[in-house]
């Protein structure tokens, strides 16, 4: 990495927290993106100095774009879009479609995320196998990580506007959700 680094994100996806890293380089016009320390893109001798670069990120290829804005002079803004959505409202959406939660079994940290879309559960990156029922206040969808026995509970909150609420059991024990 040089010293053009301009800008630093941090983004969580179902299949696990990304870092995207931006250099650019204002007297060659250089532009360089890193995904998770992995070069993605790179551009020499740019001469127009703003614009977009668009790139994907994670397993399932989210679109990403960088946005260079002159602000002053030779001053510029980096700004981070995720699926067309600024990185905030980005991840304020996120965290209406997903619930995640963070957890140490057999002394591996593990995160768990539900897509609520699809009941799609994710752990470390990796798409689980799941087993979904009825049951009688709701619907569990089962699967396991390691030895353990793990139970994601849909039940009605009984509020419209609280909707359903998703509850993680392993080994019959509920499992606190995070906010990322």
């Amino acid at each position: 990495m040089s010293n053009d680094l301009a800008g630093v994100w941090e983004v969580a996806l179902s299949d696990g927290v990304h870092r995207i890293e931006f250099e650019h380089g204002t007297t060659t016009g250089k532009r360089v993106i890193y995904v998770d320390g992995k070069e993605v893109l790179r551009r020499d001798w740019m001469f127009k100095l703003v614009g977009k670069e668009t790139f994907s990120v994670g397993s399932s290829d989210t679109k990403a774009t960088i946005n260079i804005d002159a602000v002053s002079g030779f001053a510029y803004e980096y700004t981070l879009e995720i699926n067309g959505k600024s990185l905030k409202k980005y991840m304020e959406n996120r965290s209406k479609v997903t619930s995640t939660w963070l957890l140490n079994l057999d002394g591996i940290d593990c995160r768990v995320v539900l897509e609520k879309d699809t009941m799609d559960v994710w752990c470390n990156g990796q798409k689980i196998e799941t087993a979904g029922e009825f049951v009688d206040d709701g619907t569990e969808t089962h699967f396991t990580l390691g030895d353990h026995n793990c139970c994601v509970k849909a039940v009605s909150s009984g509020k419209r506007r609280d909707g359903i609420i998703h509850t993680l059991l392993v080994d019959g024990t509920e499992i606190a959700e995070c906010t990322e």
